[in-house]
């Protein structure tokens, strides 16, 4: 399938040395943030694709929806300035401050429209779609994360990168582990590792759904990329690091997310990377990764999730940390 050539690819894979003395384990981090500053993240990896798809199909509108902060509406906003397409995108929740991607989105040219939090997105796109065909528009909706079996090519693409990878580090990954919002990262990540020689564990941490409901989506993906019979027994989605939920962090997660910074050099976002890998290394600390050496975890952007109500508790942290 063909692909836009966008992102900046390969991503680096790099080891956290402090990290893994202290856990005795080999932890190795994929920075998928590094993909652009406009761009970044994972979720370029699956627009490449679908932007391709909605070129060589003639669309010139494209819609799509997240969060008030979705990282996937500025990557589908600044790729679409990038390719003269014009983009709709339907924000759910509450814009309490003109920050961060909320910013971006109007910086890059997109047309913002935020519902309510209890809104259905799909409804309103569907809304969106009618009004602009009748401008005679032709449009074509993104679901929320990219995350559709177009989209998940990008991830194929990504596992066999990391295959490419192991040769050249001399290194073998006995689990790819990352963050989980919407299915298509996931899905094409179980769906490459399916076909390979050597399989590894590929394990997901919910940021805001049952792993139930997380499996279901994965299994449709799946199920849409190739229409024979699969056995799903080996998606492994943990749901025990949610926390308050979507785009909400404790003072213990902030705290965890500090303490990586400091010592590592790696900034964590507080929505999807940072629950995610305090639960990789909770899990860890608990002897469930005991069977395994070389741990790799998949950084899939987002640092500017960091909303100024979160800002003032990290500064009041670091505080109360100086007066100890």
């Amino acid at each position: 399938m063909r692909k836009l050539n966008i992102a900046n690819l390969d991503t680096p894979i790099k080891k956290l040395e402090k990290l893994s003395n202290e856990l005795g384990k080999n932890i190795y981090i994929k920075r998928d943030d590094f993909t652009g500053v406009e761009v970044s993240g994972n979720k370029i990896r699956k627009l490449e694709y679908l932007i391709a798809y909605a070129l060589d199909n003639k669309y010139d509108t494209i819609i799509t929806t997240g969060a008030c902060q979705s990282n996937h509406a500025r990557a589908t906003a600044a790729i679409c300035a990038m390719m003269d397409l014009e983009c709709h995108l339907v924000l759910r929740g509450e814009a309490k401050e003109y920050e961060g991607n909320l910013f971006l989105n109007d910086m890059l040219g997109a047309n913002v429209n935020i519902i309510p939090p209890d809104a259905s997105r799909e409804d309103a796109m569907e809304e969106k779609k009618q009004e602009l065909e009748e401008q005679g528009k032709k449009v074509l909706i993104i679901p929320v994360g990219a995350s559709n079996a177009i989209g998940s090519y990008g991830y194929i693409n990504c596992y066999n990168e990391i295959m490419k990878q192991e040769v050249e580090m001399g290194v073998h990954f006995d689990s790819i582990n990352l963050a989980i919002g919407s299915g298509g990262t996931y899905a094409g990540l179980w769906f490459a590792n399916e076909g390979a020689d050597t399989r590894k564990k590929i394990i997901g941490y919910s940021v805001d759904q049952i792993a139930e409901v997380f499996k279901e989506d994965v299994m449709e993906i799946v199920n849409d990329l190739e229409n024979i019979s699969h056995h799903f027994d080996s998606i492994t989605i943990n749901d025990n690091y949610i926390g308050l939920g979507y785009g909400q962090a404790t003072d213990e997660e902030l705290a965890f997310y500090l303490d990586i910074a400091k010592n590592e050099g790696m900034i964590l976002d507080p929505v999807y990377t940072g629950k995610a890998f305090k639960g990789l290394v909770t899990e860890i600390k608990n002897g469930n990764y005991v069977d395994q050496e070389n741990i790799l975890f998949i950084h899939t952007g987002g640092q500017q999730g960091y909303t100024k109500e979160m800002r003032e508790r990290v500064k009041d942290i670091l505080r109360k940390n100086d007066g100890e």
